[in-house]
């Protein structure tokens, strides 16, 4: 899956978030080890696992956080947004009040994160399509009208798993692309306002990369 994991070009920090039970924690083990746990546990505080994909020529890493999202773990989970290069907001189709505080869960990403952070909308579990209760329609227009990417997704039955993740750090990538592009041409080191520790190239083949929380 992807170029060997000590050898890469990028390293992009994703964090998953949104209430419990939407299926976050196996959206992450789908697309980072092609797993599916129908018994998979509430996440506590926070886990992570890591996948290397290629974009065009790069090979780039993607560090992506699970987040818990009952509310006493949310003191823990704020500080990990701190680096975050991309997120994904992951609400149940099949339940409308895990849509219903998208927004809610927005506020918070855009309180600790950059505002630069490029966010996608994850409706998951279409493989419970007879139980739908929030329309594909109304998520997408509420995506549009606030900037942000849009996918409905199945962790059970893989369907654009690969293609939400493959899109979000496609994103984070050419917006790194361009800023360096920008700062080369002002004679800057920094990528705009997000942080060098999250999606600076690495400095020597196989060096590994931190990122800072």
């Amino acid at each position: 899956m992807g170029s060997a994991e000590e050898d890469y070009n990028f390293v992009f920090k994703v964090v998953l978030i949104g209430e419990s039970g939407v299926g976050k924690t196996n959206l992450l083990s789908r697309f980072t080890r092609n797993e599916f746990n129908h018994d998979s546990r509430t996440t506590i505080g926070v886990e992570f696992s890591t996948r290397t994909i290629l974009v065009g020529d790069a090979a780039v890493k993607a560090q992506i956080w699970d987040t818990a999202g009952l509310e006493r773990y949310r003191a823990i989970t704020s500080a990990y947004y701190r680096g975050a290069v991309g997120a994904l907001v992951v609400f149940d189709i099949t339940k409308h009040q895990t849509y219903d505080v998208v927004d809610r869960w927005l506020k918070e990403l855009y309180d600790h994160a950059e505002a630069s952070i490029v966010v996608m909308l994850v409706g998951n579990k279409t493989d419970l399509a007879q139980a739908r209760e929030v329309p594909m329609e109304e998520a997408k227009m509420f995506a549009d009208n606030n900037g942000l990417l849009f996918v409905e997704t199945s962790a059970l039955d893989s369907t654009n798993v690969e293609e939400a993740f493959e899109t979000i750090l496609k994103e984070i990538f050419y917006k790194v692309q361009k800023q360096k592009q920008r700062s080369s041409q002002s004679n800057t080191v920094s990528l705009a306002s997000e942080s060098p520790a999250s999606t600076a190239p690495a400095q020597a083949e196989r060096r590994p990369c931190c990122v800072a929380l």
